[in-house]
């Protein structure tokens, strides 16, 4: 657990109108070890628990000034992404409609006026507990999302992703207008790597490469393994001069030193083919990859370690953009 998080874990939001109860809670508290923010109305209690770095254990009064707690814990369960709060209540009432109404509303758990000390430390430790556990499950939750869209050996969007991220932008270049440019990059002559040092210098090559791609674009750019040594470089808002000054520089962080690896120092170089989607002359993902391909393509007849930009084609305005399908291959190159 990170230091921030054990900060948040320590400290606890006490509301309650009951100077003489607040004051004893207060007390407890700092004895058991946490930071105590102490508030004597609902209004107030709601305000910090929407604020930044709020406290993620909270004990509320349930009859407050302003607002009751179980409306507290009802309006902090409608905030959108937002850490979890372990709430407990406290409360003189104990009809057991009341204390359904109570869980109803959000609440973790409640305390029956007058409380044991005791027991409310122990619901505080398991809120911890369930804090914790939230905590491995968000990030459990992250993980897999993370491995879903990007290539687990480079660290960048797979196949899927990048292609979703074209057909993204795509939609947005139809509603907003403006340019959208790929980048399609080949490395040259990579399978003489994994041939003379073996697949594993071949892998550490691809780590460094796919990390000299995202060294040299922007934030809003998308970079992605379209396959094997190819990647693909998503670019709005940016026509295709633009876009080759972009492939221009990744070409000359590729081939401005060897790879280093375990085996070898490896000196590579990449040929870009470069296409772009002009608000006069919209193009759908599919022909914007397409046209790509062919200008790398070109880019290797010319004798690779190149940038070439495709020239496209006058075509009606695009609709609605087509599902994007990878174009047709050769054997090889």
């Amino acid at each position: 657990m990170t230091t921030e998080v054990r900060k948040l874990r320590n400290k606890v939001l006490v509301a309650e109108d009951d100077p003489v109860s607040r004051r004893r809670l207060d007390a407890l508290l700092g004895k058991w070890g946490y930071q105590v923010v102490s508030v004597a109305d609902g209004v107030e209690a709601l305000h910090i628990l929407e604020g930044e770095d709020a406290p993620v254990l909270a004990i509320l009064d349930w009859m407050m000034p302003g607002l009751e707690g179980p409306q507290i814990c009802q309006r902090v369960r409608e905030l959108p992404n937002r850490p979890y709060t372990y709430i407990v209540l406290l409360t003189a009432r104990t009809r057991q409609g009341d204390l359904l109404r109570g869980l109803e509303s959000g609440a973790d758990g409640y305390l029956t006026k007058p409380y044991d000390a005791e027991e409310l430390r122990a619901r505080l430790h398991v809120g911890e507990r369930i804090l914790d556990l939230h905590d491995h499950l968000v990030a459990a939750r992250e993980e897999l999302r993370f491995r879903a869209t990007h290539d687990e050996l480079t660290g960048v969007r797979n196949h899927s992703a990048v292609l979703g991220a074209l057909h993204k932008e795509s939609s947005r270049q139809l509603r907003e207008g403006g340019s959208l440019s790929v980048i399609l990059m080949d490395l040259d002559h990579f399978k003489r790597v994994n041939d003379t040092y073996g697949h594993l210098c071949g892998d550490a090559v691809l780590k460094e490469i796919a990390q000299r791609i995202s060294s040299c674009v922007r934030p809003y750019d998308t970079v992605g393994r379209y396959g094997g040594e190819e990647f693909l470089i998503v670019v709005p808002s940016s026509d295709a001069l633009g876009a080759l000054g972009l492939a221009e520089r990744v070409r000359q962080a590729i081939e401005s030193a060897p790879v280093n690896t375990e085996d070898a120092a490896v000196a590579m170089t990449g040929t870009f083919g470069i296409a772009a989607s002009s608000g006069d002359n919209p193009l759908s993902p599919q022909m914007l990859v397409r046209l790509a391909d062919e200008a790398l393509y070109r880019a290797k007849d010319q004798g690779r370690n190149r940038c070439e930009l495709a020239v496209p084609p006058v075509s009606p305005p695009v609709t609605h953009p087509e599902a994007v399908s990878p174009p047709v291959r050769t054997p090889s190159r």
